[in-house]
């Protein structure tokens, strides 16, 4: 058999894989999980179900690549704020983070992290349990950022450094909600900065 009667290995995808899956996170952003339809998001990524799960597998799969997309991308701004130098720059760089992101322009507004899992019904669950496990584990990386503020005397010894990432998380998503109904990043600024002026413990 020549070369040209070579029966061919596979058909390449005739679609932009990164492209797609950025198209998805964005109606998930917007629609959270149950409220986007896997005719929403094959709509949106111009793809067929079929491509949709032979590329990316099932909703709750395409979900996790799209909140890991999130992460790496939009929401970045929390792990670079844990590489500031003090623990008022490492929350002053959270809180402001999260006005930027959830306020941004060219995606929804609000935060994926909180709008993801709003529906209540069983076939949200997925996406619950993936999104407490993120905000869990930004919250755990808070807590450890301010213990080791703690321990090198950044922060005053008695500061207890849970209370102090579940008050910074509580904040933020209290942004993000209110981004969400329309709050304007001016005000959410403003919020951030009332929020910091005294945060720290007494």
């Amino acid at each position: 058999m020549s070369s040209r009667e070579k029966a061919p290995l596979g058909r390449p995808r005739a679609f932009d894989a990164d492209e797609a899956l950025e198209r998805a996170l964005l109606v998930f952003w917007e629609r959270g999980y149950e409220g986007a339809s896997l005719t929403d998001l094959t709509d949106a990524m111009n793809i067929t179900k079929t491509s949709m799960y032979a590329a990316f597998g099932n909703k709750e799969q395409l979900f996790r690549k799209a909140l890991d997309r999130y992460t790496a991308g939009p929401a970045s701004y929390g792990l670079r704020a844990m590489q500031e130098k003090t623990a008022v720059a490492v929350a002053t760089a959270f809180l402001h983070g999260a006005v930027e992101t959830t306020t941004g322009p060219g995606h929804p507004s609000g935060c994926l992290g909180v709008q993801g899992s709003l529906a209540s019904g069983d076939a949200g669950e997925p996406a619950r349990a993936m999104l407490l496990e993120w905000r869990q584990t930004a919250r755990r990386h808070l807590q450890e950022r301010f213990q080791r503020a703690i321990d090198e005397g950044d922060l005053p010894p008695h500061t207890n450094a849970r209370q102090l990432s579940c008050y910074i998380m509580t904040v933020a998503f209290g942004i993000a909600v209110q981004a969400a109904t329309g709050v304007e990043a001016t005000e959410l600024h403003d919020v951030a900065d009332r929020a910091l002026r005294d945060w720290l413990p007494v």
